[in-house]
């Protein structure tokens, strides 16, 4: 089996092979694809967020722009409205490291200047060209995942010639575009962007690959979490997806995932724990 890079950090953050991270995922939205993501205000958020670090969460990941499937795009202007009182209200009642979902440089400055580790860019840095500097001069880390289109346009007949080379190359080039403008290597995470841009059978074959990306020498963080291939499994909405999500979490640390990003810590943080045991 191979694993992905044994230590790397970001800002104030280690990631280590023989310990999973999980992420959390704290949608501060009105139309994320799982309602049980959902916080409409700042207050439910915080408190959404501190439920997740007691229950074990690693880092909380706060977007405030919906990237589900034909999602229609939000202004940087509410997008920071809607995250930076949650940020500053977690920031107030624990240490734990915070990412926010963002593709935006003027919202990641404004989540940086607060004390953001990480930036989770689903464009890998392409929608907005000040987004790498933004990040290089802030010393913060940059998850990079790869995404055919827009949200928007994602699924619309996506087509690869080899699904997994092809992620692999994408991503492994816009890491090189991140350290070319000043991101060290060691503070960023490629994410093969499953469900995003991508059928049954191309997500299938990512996780079944997820080693040949994990061999780059980068953490892979995966975000299988209710998805809809587990609906397309299983014939089940997104309330009962939960099972899946565990067992496809498993294959995925098991073929060497860093960070499992999740909306059921506790159910992530226990599934972690015991995968990265059988690994070993």
């Amino acid at each position: 089996m191979i694993y992905c890079a044994s230590m790397t950090s970001a800002g104030n953050f280690d990631i280590s092979s023989d310990r999973i991270l999980v992420m959390g995922v704290l949608n501060v939205t009105p139309d994320s694809f799982y309602e049980g993501s959902r916080s409409t205000s700042a207050a439910r958020a915080i408190e959404a967020g501190l439920g997740m670090v007691a229950a074990g969460a690693d880092i909380l990941d706060i977007g405030g722009e919906s990237s589900r499937p034909g999602a229609e795009p939000v202004s940087a202007e509410f997008e920071i409205d809607r995250i930076l009182p949650v940020v500053r209200g977690l920031r107030s009642e624990s240490d734990v490291p915070i990412s926010v979902d963002t593709t935006k440089a003027r919202v990641a400055s404004a989540a940086l200047e607060e004390g953001v580790t990480w930036i989770n860019d689903i464009s890998a840095l392409r929608f907005d060209p000040e987004m790498a500097s933004v990040i290089a001069n802030a010393g913060a880390g940059a998850i990079l995942m790869h995404m055919r289109g827009t949200p928007l346009t994602m699924q619309q007949a996506p087509r690869y010639v080899d699904v997994v080379h092809d992620v692999r190359e994408f991503l492994l080039s816009r890491a090189d575009v991140a350290i070319e403008a000043g991101i060290p290597q060691d503070r960023i995470i490629l994410d093969p962007g499953i469900g995003f841009g991508k059928t049954l059978d191309h997500n299938l074959a990512l996780l079944r690959g997820l080693s040949i990306l994990c061999d780059s020498g980068y953490p892979v963080l995966v975000g299988l979490s209710r998805k809809s291939f587990l609906g397309a499994i299983l014939d089940v909405p997104a309330e009962e997806r939960l099972e899946g999500t565990i067992a496809a979490n498993t294959v995925a640390i098991l073929h060497g995932a860093s960070i499992i990003r999740v909306h059921d810590v506790k159910e992530g943080r226990r599934t972690a724990d015991v995968a990265v045991r059988l690994r070993s």
